[in-house]
């Protein structure tokens, strides 16, 4: 129920921020139902808006690289919350692998950063004693892994080739 002095105060949207009447009580636009805003009150800051100002732009460029990982959500948020201190954007992700429904906070998460906060982001984690034992440089993501990848496919594809050669030379 609405006070006696609520009429006074107008009708905004509270998603996209147009005025309505006092008649109205959903936006034409979003759908959004209306609520009463004080016109001389600054808007509240949201937390989107509040992590995005502790962001420093230089941490924020390049692709992103798992920097470290969680055993579970709530840790990999503390390590979120740890990096975002330091002006480092962090975002997480299920680790590949683990069999739990999406809607469950159980199971490993990894910790990803822009490859222009890695650095940093390692650094806090190293002051913190949270920094995986050895992480690979960004910068060769996967690399020596294609080459090892690829030799041992030639090299069995060699094997085989050698063996049905030997057995074509034993049958003839």
């Amino acid at each position: 129920m609405n006070e006696p002095g609520d009429h006074a105060l107008p009708l905004v949207c509270p998603s996209c921020g147009r005025r309505h009447a006092d008649s109205e009580r959903f936006c034409s636009v979003c759908s959004m139902p209306l609520v009463h805003v004080d016109a001389g009150a600054e808007d509240p800051p949201d937390a989107a808006r509040e992590r995005a100002r502790k962001i420093d732009p230089r941490y924020a460029e390049g692709e992103l690289v798992r920097v470290a990982g969680g055993r579970h959500q709530a840790e990999a948020e503390m390590i979120q919350g740890m990096l975002l201190e330091e002006g480092v954007p962090s975002i997480l992700r299920r680790s590949p692998g683990f069999d739990v429904p999406d809607f469950l906070a159980a199971g490993p998460r990894d910790v990803i950063v822009p490859l222009g906060g890695y650095e940093a982001a390692r650094e806090v984690l190293l002051q913190a004693e949270m920094a995986p034992a050895e992480t690979p440089s960004p910068r060769s993501t996967g690399t020596g892994h294609a080459l090892r990848l690829t030799a041992a496919i030639a090299g069995g594809a060699t094997f085989a080739a050698l063996l049905a050669w030997a057995l074509g030379e034993l049958g003839a």
